[in-house]
């Protein structure tokens, strides 16, 4: 049987509501019981979660059957890889601990087949937005996660829920194509070009699917979400396709 990679991002568990969230994480489980027979690499590549912070014994609640799921996968022997996104950039070890795991900080690169994949969820990435790109670098500084860690956690997961709502609506006029010349992870992929080759630049954290040619030989790739595409990415070896799930 053929062995594909799949690439997915943003999922927003936990927004806008506990039943939106659990409507759409049994449509995320329905999509990995679809795909997993054919699935030798998952890649989560960030917002999995609408907020998520690890206590050093408490995470947050709820999301059980998705990492029931994850767990399965990864106890089958697939290789599941999360990147951290903006909402859910405080994840430590619990995933890798509990279900094999590997974390993902910023841009990895792999090669598979032959071809070259740059991955990133795409935050604080190309021109533009100095605000984010400062506020990434305190919110990523371990000093101010263990001042965030020190909060109790019924506070503190309260002020982070409230924090990634609001930026979750901020970005909300981010799903209209803004044409290839101003769209910010396609000129950041250009300038990579001009210094190495990459056949395919695959992002999340834009929330509108995008498939671009970049030239002849490589494409820029934003999975959207799953709030109202239901979009992903999966590269069968030979070519990479952007596709879009429908429960049945």
């Amino acid at each position: 049987m053929i062995k594909n990679i799949y690439f997915a991002s943003d999922f927003h568990l936990g927004a806008p509501s506990y039943e939106q969230s659990r409507a759409r994480e049994n449509r995320i489980v329905s999509w990995l019981n679809q795909i997993e027979p054919t699935c030798s690499e998952l890649f989560l590549m960030g917002d999995i979660f609408d907020f998520w912070f690890e206590y050093r014994l408490v995470v947050p609640k709820g999301f059980v059957r998705l990492q029931g799921k994850l767990a399965q996968m990864s106890d089958r022997g697939i290789k599941i890889y999360f990147f951290k996104g903006n909402h859910d950039m405080w994840v430590n070890d619990y995933f890798t601990k509990e279900m094999g795991i590997q974390v993902i900080s910023d841009e990895y690169v792999i090669e598979r087949n032959g071809k070259r994949f740059y991955l990133h969820h795409g935050d604080g990435l190309g021109p533009g937005d100095e605000k984010y790109k400062i506020l990434r670098k305190v919110f990523r500084n371990p000093v101010c996660q263990w001042l965030f860690s020190v909060v109790p956690p019924q506070i503190g997961l309260g002020i982070g829920s409230a924090w990634s709502s609001k930026s979750r609506r901020d970005g909300l006029d981010e799903q209209v194509f803004m044409g290839e010349e101003n769209e910010w992870l396609a000129i950041y992929s250009k300038e990579l070009l001009a210094k190495e080759h990459f056949d395919y630049f695959i992002y999340g954290h834009r929330h509108l699917p995008l498939d671009l040619q970049l030239n002849e030989k490589s494409r820029y790739v934003n999975l959207g979400e799953w709030m109202k595409y239901n979009s992903y990415a999966v590269f069968d070896g030979n070519e990479l396709s952007l596709n879009y799930f429908e429960a049945k």
